[in-house]
C-alpha cells in the first residue's frame, strides 16, 4: 500500500511537472518566433501525460497499443497534408478529441457513483464531446468542399430541429431526471440526438464562418476534456483542457470581433442575402484586366507594395513564389508589406501559416489596424485570392451584407492588382465593387502562374 501511494505521488508530481509545460508551450504560441519551439514543448508534455497514466491502466498495453498507432496515424497524416488542407485537418483533430471525451462519458456511464454532480458531467461531457466530433466532421467536409447544402434546404432544416431537440434533451436529462442513473433506452436515445445535433450545429453555417466555427469547435474539445479530466480525476487533463477551452473561446471572440459581427449571429444568423443591385455585376461596371508584362513595369517603378494573400495564394500554393517576388522587389529598392486580416483563409492564422513555410520574415506582416491609416500611400496593392476582407462595401455600403465588417482598405491604395482566376463572390457570397473601381487592375489566371510570370519578368 506504501510503495502504491509513493507511485501515486511521483505520478502527481510528473502531472505538475507536465502541466507547467504544457502552459509555458502554450504562452509560447502567442509569438510567431516561438510558435515551433512552443508546439514541440506541448506536445512533449502531453506524450510525459500520457506514458505516466500507464501506470494506473489495467492493460497497458491496449493503452500503449493505441499511442502507437494514433502517432502512426497522426504522425502519416501531418507529413502527408498539403498546407491547402491545414484548416481541414485542424477541424478533423478537433473531431478527434471530441470523440475521445464522447466516449469516455459513455465508458463511464455505467460506473459512476449515485450522485447528482457525476450525472450532470457524465451528460454535458457525452454532449459537448459528440456535437464537436460530428461538427468537426460537417466543418471539415464544408472546409474540403465535399458537402453544398444549402442554408434553406430540407436537409438543413432537419438536422438543425434534431439539433434543437438534442439540446433540450440534454436539459432534460441534467435537470428533469432524478440523480439516479437513467435507463439504458434514455441515454440511448441521448447518444443518437447528440451525434446527429453536431451535424445540425454546424451545416447551417456559412463556409466564410468557418474560421471562427474552427475556433469554437477548437474550445469545445477543451472543455470537453477538462470534463472528461473532473470524471477520471486526471490533473492534467483538467489543466490542458481548461487552457485549450479558455484559449479557444478567446479566439473565437477575437475572430467574430476581426468581423464585426457577434457569435450568436454567426452560429445561428449567418450572412442575410443580398438582394440589392450592387450585388449585380452587370450594374456595377466593367472591369479593367492588365497583363503579366504591363504588371511588371507598374511593380518595377513602385517604391512601396502592399501584398494581401487570401484563401486563393493556398489554393495555388503560391506562397513561396509571393516570396520571391517580395525579395525581388526589395532588391529593386521597394519597401515590400504583407496585410494580414485575421480571417483571411479558412482558419485563424491561415495566412501566417503559409508565409512562415516560405520563411516570410516576420516583421514584415502587418495587422489591418496598422496599414490602412497610410493606405494611400501605397504606390500598389496586390490582393492575391482575397476577397470578402478587402470589399469596400463592408465600409461604404449600409445596407451591404457584410457591411461594418473590418478590412483591408486596398482600395486607398494608389493602384490595386487583383488576382484572381473569375469574377466570382468570395464566401459570403457577396459582389465585390473593388474590382470595377478606376484604379483596381485585374490579374486574371492561377496566382502561382501569374506572380511566377512577374517572378520572370524581373529577372529578366
Amino acid at each position: 500500500m506504501g510503495i502504491f501511494n509513493d507511485i501515486t505521488a511521483i505520478q502527481n508530481i510528473i502531472y505538475i511537472v507536465a502541466s507547467i509545460l504544457f502552459i509555458s508551450g502554450i504562452k509560447m504560441l502567442g509569438k510567431e518566433d516561438t510558435a515551433v519551439k512552443g508546439n514541440f514543448l506541448s506536445a512533449l508534455a502531453m506524450f510525459i501525460a500520457v506514458s505516466v497514466t500507464v501506470v494506473d491502466v489495467v492493460n497497458p498495453v491496449v493503452l500503449i497499443s493505441g499511442i502507437t498507432l494514433g502517432a502512426i496515424i497522426g504522425s502519416t497524416i501531418a507529413l502527408k497534408v498539403k498546407m491547402t488542407s491545414i484548416p481541414e485537418m485542424v477541424a478533423l483533430f478537433n473531431g478527434f478529441g471530441g470523440l475521445a471525451t464522447f466516449l469516455i462519458a459513455w465508458s463511464e456511464f455505467n460506473s459512476i457513483p449515485d450522485n447528482l454532480f457525476q450525472h450532470i458531467l457524465v451528460m454535458t461531457t457525452l454532449y459537448i464531446g459528440g456535437v464537436t466530433f460530428t461538427g468537426s466532421l460537417v466543418a471539415y467536409a464544408k472546409l474540403a468542399e465535399k458537402i453544398k447544402i444549402a442554408k434553406t434546404s430540407i436537409i438543413t432544416k432537419f438536422f438543425t430541429t434534431i439539433f434543437y431537440i438534442s439540446l433540450a434533451f440534454l436539459l432534460y436529462s441534467v435537470f428533469v431526471t432524478p440523480a439516479i442513473v437513467p435507463t439504458f433506452d434514455f441515454f440511448t436515445i441521448l447518444l443518437v440526438l447528440t451525434l446527429l445535433g453536431g451535424i445540425g450545429f454546424v451545416l447551417p453555417i456559412g463556409g466564410g464562418d468557418m474560421p471562427v466555427v474552427i475556433s469554437l469547435l477548437n474550445s469545445f474539445s477543451g472543455i470537453a476534456a477538462a470534463f472528461a479530466g473532473l470524471l477520471l480525476l486526471n490533473n492534467v487533463l483538467i489543466v490542458a483542457g481548461s487552457l485549450v477551452g479558455a484559449s479557444g473561446l478567446i479566439l473565437t471572440v477575437i475572430m467574430a470581433k476581426a468581423i464585426n459581427r457577434s457569435i450568436s449571429n454567426i452560429l445561428f444568423v449567418g450572412y442575410a442575402s443580398s438582394s440589392s443591385k450592387s450585388s449585380s455585376s452587370e450594374d456595377q461596371g466593367e472591369v479593367s484586366p492588365i497583363s503579366v508584362s504591363d504588371a511588371y513595369l507598374i511593380l518595377e517603378s513602385a517604391s512601396s507594395v502592399l501584398i494581401i494573400p487570401g484563401y486563393g495564394m493556398a489554393v495555388a500554393q503560391a506562397q513561396h513564389v509571393v516570396r520571391e517576388l517580395g525579395e525581388l522587389l526589395e532588391e529593386n529598392g521597394t519597401e515590400v508589406k504583407y496585410g494580414i486580416h485575421p480571417v483571411a483563409g479558412r482558419m485563424p492564422g491561415h495566412m501566417n501559416v503559409l508565409l512562415a513555410e516560405a520563411n516570410v520574415p516576420y516583421d514584415v506582416l502587418a495587422e489591418p489596424d496598422d496599414i490602412n491609416p497610410i493606405m494611400d500611400s501605397v504606390d500598389v496593392a496586390v490582393v492575391i485570392g482575397a476577397n470578402d476582407v478587402v470589399n469596400p462595401s463592408a465600409t461604404e455600403e449600409p445596407g451591404s451584407p457584410i457591411y461594418g465588417m473590418p478590412i483591408i482598405e486596398v482600395h486607398n491604395a494608389k493602384t490595386v492588382f487583383v488576382l484572381k482566376r473569375s469574377m466570382s463572390a468570395g464566401f459570403a457570397g457577396v459582389q465585390n465593387p473593388l474590382f470595377f473601381k478606376q484604379n483596381t487592375r485585374m490579374l486574371f489566371g492561377d496566382a502561382k502562374e501569374s506572380i511566377g510570370g512577374l517572378v520572370s519578368e524581373f529577372k529578366d
